[in-house]
């Protein structure tokens, strides 16, 4: 059973994904209107890998004898300038998940919720790859700079990018 807290805070990390899930989707099609088809495949996956990281919670919210709550999301922006800048956003807001993950372990610990504590440390692993692609993709488009060829090849190439190969997984 959850303390009331913990459900509380669950929720607000529900909305935290929903609102990750809507970005990335944001991401995916301000990319495809610009002529990059492998960002835009890339961010459509990161989207949908996202709404399942919010499914997971609300699953276990009412599995745990909580209420998921589906709340009202703010809208992402749809215009992301450079794609550089879109992508060291993408890292400024997987270092914000992480924090928002960090602080529902927390809570757990504060409310000796033994169970959801062990059921968040998944979450906290898939922060750490999570990060660790952002910051891959980003040092790629940092090299890249303003050059359209590497940045073709880069849009060809991003598609095959997995988080598991960016955190460096093995068979990657």
């Amino acid at each position: 059973m959850l303390t009331e807290k913990m459900e509380k805070a669950l929720n607000a990390q529900i909305r935290v994904e929903a609102e990750s899930s809507q970005t990335y989707l944001s991401m995916a099609s301000y990319a495809e209107v610009k002529g990059l088809e492998g960002i835009a495949t890339f961010m459509y996956k990161h989207s949908d890998e996202e709404r399942m990281h919010m499914l997971k919670l609300i699953k276990y919210v009412n599995e745990r004898g909580g209420h998921a709550v589906v709340s009202e999301l703010k809208a992402p922006k749809s215009d992301f300038g450079s794609f550089q800048d879109m992508f060291r956003e993408l890292l400024e807001h997987e270092i914000y998940v992480s924090q928002s993950i960090n602080e529902l372990v927390h809570i757990t610990l504060q409310e000796k919720d033994y169970a959801t504590h062990n059921f968040l440390q998944w979450y906290v692993a898939e922060q750490i790859e999570e990060e660790a692609l952002a910051r891959n993709i980003l040092d790629k488009i940092n090299l890249i700079g303003n050059d359209k060829g590497g940045l073709y090849l880069f849009d060809r190439d991003v598609q095959q990018i997995t988080v598991e190969s960016a955190a460096g997984a093995p068979g990657a």
